[in-house]
């Protein structure tokens, strides 16, 4: 029997809910995942961008429960400091939670303009200024670490916290044929064929899909 479980809600739409699997398979826990249903009422508001408030994925380890994503990927390095969650070095560790955190808590226009839909592509989709300067931020957080590490993650030669944090952005750069320059391009791509991506995104590309709202403008 798993250790712990992971709940989370779709697997297709939901960032948040990416974020957190990547954080717990990163940290090598032992966990099990409980899908919430599309019919459930807090899991429509999340992915409906009707919640003020997320509390999917939520982290059952234990006696411990966490949720929010930011939240269960401190809990995770404080729990398993050799996954390698935060970089060695204090000031990198710094930056890491700062580009992190504003993921977290940013980047409004991007996520309402463009949602996450694995199974979508849509070349040629028209971006409005709101989302372009989300956008332009992320490609500069991107260059700025990238230069300072040398990649070909975030923060050098294995994935940390941030790239689980930009992990759904990556995959929004796909769906709606966004262009990056090659920096960003790059870093994209790497993300794009991480093994761990790629198996979620296997699993999400066979996952009913119980809330039909979130396809209708595409």
């Amino acid at each position: 029997m798993a250790d712990a479980t992971l709940t989370i809600s779709s697997r297709n739409y939901s960032s948040w809910s990416l974020r957190g699997w990547l954080l717990c398979r990163m940290a090598g826990l032992d966990f099990e995942v409980e899908l919430l249903p599309g019919s459930d009422s807090s899991t429509r508001a999340e992915l409906l961008h009707l919640s003020p408030s997320f509390l999917v994925p939520r982290l059952t380890h234990g006696t411990v429960g966490v949720w929010d994503a930011l939240a269960i990927g401190e809990y995770l390095n404080e729990t398993f400091p050799g996954a390698g969650l935060l970089p060695e070095a204090a000031a990198e560790r710094a930056r890491c939670r700062a580009v992190s955190a504003e993921m977290h808590g940013g980047f409004i226009n991007l996520r309402s303009a463009l949602p996450m839909n694995l199974r979508a592509h849509i070349p040629g989709f028209r971006i409005f200024n709101g989302a372009r300067g989300d956008i332009e931020r992320i490609v500069a957080i991107f260059e700025d670490c990238l230069g300072r590490s040398g990649g070909p993650y975030l923060f050098g030669a294995r994935p940390t916290l941030a790239d689980a944090m930009y992990a759904p952005v990556c995959t929004r750069f796909r769906t709606y044929d966004v262009p990056l320059p090659f920096m960003a391009q790059t870093y994209r791509d790497t993300i794009l064929a991480w093994d761990l991506l790629a198996e979620w995104t296997q699993a999400a590309v066979s996952e009913p899909d119980e809330i039909e709202e979130l396809d209708m403008e595409f």
